[in-house]
């Protein structure tokens, strides 16, 4: 679980993360100031923001900058991109990682629990990718933009239909400007994490005793959940010049879990040994 890349493979770049206070989003940025970049944090919290960038200052010796944005108000994200100019100097790489979702009947569901995931997680990004956009081209400067999806945004999910409607809008959004902005030298790609445990958000998908009856590591072949360096090291990665040739792509990391079960006999893994054996008694009898 250690760092895998050079200690100064993200030497003077500056790397915006959106919902960088907490989560996914921390541990990713912790690694990135590890490995030399400067890095702004974004969520809506600033207490929460504050805190984090002394800790991690505190922890790697970078420089953390802590801006207070709501991804869903443009205007906002401008003074995000300024203020970070005006700090850093320059501005490298975005991280799309704001998000939000629960689980919910769909038919449970109000026209304003829909906007909400809508606005935060597809609003947020497209805000976010077209201000920094700009930004880029306006100045001939190349940039990289990494989006945090899910492994539904391709297959849905039912009692999550307002996170895969976002999700794979911002898998469409990150594929279309691959190709569209790859003339200005800026990047788009994608991850699809599997389960990764944080606090926040397995306790509102998975409140109370719902994270024992519903193990995610019992959905994943290899029968555990991810760590958080194994996200950030792909997240370094991409965010790196060594990735300067992968552009447009999505990366799947959770340990096999969306091909199994999306399979359709997959779940004959809970057949006995013993049962398999009878199952072949038949089916010689038959051939």
């Amino acid at each position: 679980m250690d760092g895998m890349l050079k200690p100064d493979a993200l030497k003077g770049k500056t790397i915006i993360i959106t919902g960088g206070g907490t989560g996914l989003g921390k541990s990713m940025g912790k690694y990135m100031l590890q490995l030399g970049a400067n890095l702004v944090i974004t969520s809506r919290k600033k207490d929460v923001l504050d805190k984090t960038a002394s800790e991690l200052e505190k922890e790697t010796g970078g420089k953390v900058l802590a801006l207070s944005c709501d991804v869903r108000k443009y205007d906002e994200i401008e003074n995000v991109l300024k203020e970070t100019e005006s700090h850093f100097g320059r501005i490298d790489g975005v991280l799309n990682n704001a998000a939000g979702n629960f689980i919910s009947p769909t038919e449970r569901l109000s026209h304003r629990a829909f906007d909400i995931i809508v606005d935060i997680v597809l609003k947020g990004t497209y805000y976010m990718t077209l201000a920094a956009g700009k930004h880029w081209i306006n100045k001939k400067q190349p940039g990289t933009f990494l989006n945090i999806v899910t492994t539904y945004a391709w297959t849905g999910s039912g009692y999550v239909v307002p996170s895969a409607c976002s999700k794979a809008g911002v898998l469409a959004l990150t594929r279309s400007l691959a190709v569209e902005w790859a003339k200005y030298k800026i990047r788009s790609n994608a991850i699809a994490p599997g389960p990764f445990p944080t606090e926040g958000a397995w306790s509102r998908l998975l409140p109370g005793d719902l994270v024992k009856k519903f193990d995610p590591a019992e959905r994943v072949p290899l029968k555990r959940v991810g760590e958080h360096q194994e996200l950030a090291n792909l997240a370094a990665y991409l965010m790196s010049d060594y990735s300067a040739y992968v552009n447009g792509e999505v990366i799947t990391i959770d340990g096999g879990e969306w091909l199994r079960n999306g399979g359709e006999f997959s779940h004959l893994e809970s057949i006995s040994p013993e049962l398999w054996d009878e199952l072949e008694k038949t089916k010689g009898k038959g051939a």
